[in-house]
């Protein structure tokens, strides 16, 4: 079993360098911003963060999405240890990439993205929230790195 979850801030990169390590690692890639239920979608769109009552089943999906491959890399906020916990609880041997980024760069890069659900309003409330990992609990790459050189390294550490 292979299976990764790359973890950040919203639009810190964790669809692109998931992808990316999806590919080069021959796993499943899977973006849970797909599995959000509308109701969420929704209510971020207006604005307003999630609760942690809108973020358990959506959690529990996102684990059942990924104990169904063997192979797999998920892009996934999981900003609070909590969070990480639920999945891991679901998915065993989980490994974690933190994708780890400034507030002001990611405002930068949340200002040019159209079309997501994600307002940039909502930015402040995703570095409040954020319990980062430290290197016992995830791999922590810098979010704006060259992609390739980035993969490599991710590949040589999770094997």
């Amino acid at each position: 079993m292979w299976r990764v979850v790359v973890m950040g801030v919203s639009g810190c990169g964790k669809s692109t360098f998931g992808a990316a390590l999806a590919q080069a690692a021959g796993a499943v890639f899977l973006d849970a911003d797909d599995l959000h239920p509308p109701e969420n979608i929704a209510r971020m769109a207006q604005g307003a963060p999630l609760t942690d009552a809108d973020r358990w089943p959506w959690l529990a999906l996102c684990a059942t999405a990924m104990a169904r491959e063997s192979r797999v890399v998920l892009a996934c906020s999981a900003l609070r240890r909590s969070y990480r916990d639920h999945l891991r609880a679901g998915v065993p041997d989980l490994r974690f990439v933190h994708m780890a980024a400034d507030q002001s760069t990611v405002a930068e890069r949340l200002a040019q993205r159209r079309g997501h659900f994600m307002p940039p309003a909502l930015l402040d409330s995703q570095f409040a929230t954020l319990e980062a990992p430290d290197a016992a609990e995830a791999l922590i790459l810098p979010a704006f790195a060259p992609l390739e050189p980035a993969v490599r390294q991710a590949l040589v550490v999770l094997g």
